[in-house]
């Protein structure tokens, strides 16, 4: 036995006690922020096999912060109209995933959580009455909403693409849906020709987008071309069929004016206080 062990006494000595473990306070910033998965109406499909998003039926999203409220208020953003993609952006878990590559039905379906998430499912915003014009505030809950799906017979290709005949030329269009660089890109491409006072061509600017190929010919004169000289009825057509086979969010509401009695369908409006509620 050495000095020490005789003076302070050995550890194997009868009654010595074990020291209380140590407790670590946890911090009032040790918390999990809650996430979701949120159903995308395209379901995957229409994403190109080597898209993060292909046949993935879900996205997961967290839950909107503070500082994410930061972004959606801030004057420099807002004037860029970048805010909400930007805030989107961030609350995306995949990285590899960007907001302007989002099918527009599953860009609505991330807003829709975002704004249920971050402030509640209730969302107050004002409507005019389609008939008489009297504008009252009406109350939405958009936890109710629903999907429209994919409802054309066409089948849907490995890049995500389907194709119509169109019924006057026989014509068989190859066609692709807008995704958010796309919307960009036509909201830019109206505000200049409005700046220049040229006419409106937003309609065919978005034909030359979706349209993929002509006839298996894909070079982008020969579209653009066809696409000058398609036949009112072909256009018309096809617009039909591209509004049916784009799946989005269902923002459809049955609207009824105390005013005048009218009844009518409406879309809610996703109006300035969509994500400033109180504002």
């Amino acid at each position: 036995m050495s000095r020490n062990e005789g003076r302070l006494g050995s550890s194997d000595q009868t009654g010595a006690t074990d020291a209380p473990p140590i407790i670590e306070k946890k911090s009032i910033l040790d918390f999990v922020l809650p996430t979701e998965f949120v159903d995308l109406p395209t379901k995957g499909k229409f994403y190109s096999e080597e898209h993060p998003l292909h046949n993935k039926e879900s996205i997961e999203i967290r839950y909107m912060t503070a500082k994410d409220t930061d972004i959606l208020t801030s004057k420099s953003l807002l004037k860029k109209g970048v805010a909400v993609d930007r805030m989107l952006q961030n609350i995306i878990i995949d990285e590899s995933i960007k907001v302007d590559d989002l099918y527009s039905g599953d860009k609505n379906a991330l807003l829709i959580a975002a704004r249920i998430n971050g402030f509640g499912p209730e969302y107050k915003t004002k409507i005019t009455c389609p008939s008489c014009g009297v504008v009252k505030e009406n109350s939405f809950n958009l936890e109710s909403l629903g999907c429209d799906g994919f409802e054309t017979e066409t089948s849907v290709s490995s890049h995500g693409t389907f194709s119509v005949e169109l019924p006057v030329t026989k014509v068989s269009v190859e066609c692709r849906l807008l995704t958010g660089a796309d919307e960009k890109k036509i909201f830019m491409q109206s505000e200049k020709r409005k700046k220049h006072n040229l006419p409106e061509t937003s309609l065919t600017d978005q034909y030359k987008l979706f349209i993929v190929s002509i006839e298996s010919e894909t070079e982008r004169g020969l579209v653009e071309k066809f696409v000058d000289l398609m036949p009112a009825r072909d256009a018309s057509y096809l617009r039909s069929v591209y509004e049916k086979a784009c799946p989005n969010i269902d923002l459809s509401h049955d609207f009824s004016c105390d005013s005048c009695d009218a009844e009518a369908q409406i879309n809610i409006p996703f109006s300035a206080n969509f994500f400033w509620p109180g504002r």
